[in-house]
C-alpha cells in the first residue's frame, strides 16, 4: 500500500478528527464518549505507524478541540430545543 502524499496527510488531519467527533457525538448521544473513542482511534493508528511527523499531530489535536467544541454546542442546542417543546 502507497503512502499517501503530505498534503493529503495534512487534509485528513485538519478534518477528519472533528468529522469524527461529531459524528461519534450523533451516535453515542455523549460528547465525552465520541471525544475518547476518536483519541483512541487515532491513537491506534500512529501505534500502527500511520503518521510520523509531529505537526500533523498537532493539527489533529487541534481539529478534535475544534469537533469537540462544535458537539458540545450541538448537544446544548439540541437540549435547548426539547426544552421548548
Amino acid at each position: 500500500m502507497e503512502t499517501l502524499s503530505l498534503s493529503t496527510q495534512v487534509i485528513l488531519a485538519i478534518f477528519a478528527p472533528a468529522l469524527l467527533v461529531v459524528l461519534f457525538t450523533r451516535i453515542t448521544f455523549n460528547h465525552y464518549v465520541a471525544l475518547v473513542l476518536t483519541v483512541a482511534l487515532f491513537a491506534a493508528s500512529v501505534y500502527a505507524g500511520y503518521t510520523h511527523r509531529w505537526w500533523i499531530y498537532l493539527i489533529d489535536a487541534a481539529s478534535l478541540t475544534l469537533g469537540f467544541w462544535y458537539s458540545t454546542k450541538m448537544k446544548s442546542r439540541d437540549k435547548k430545543k426539547k426544552s421548548a417543546h
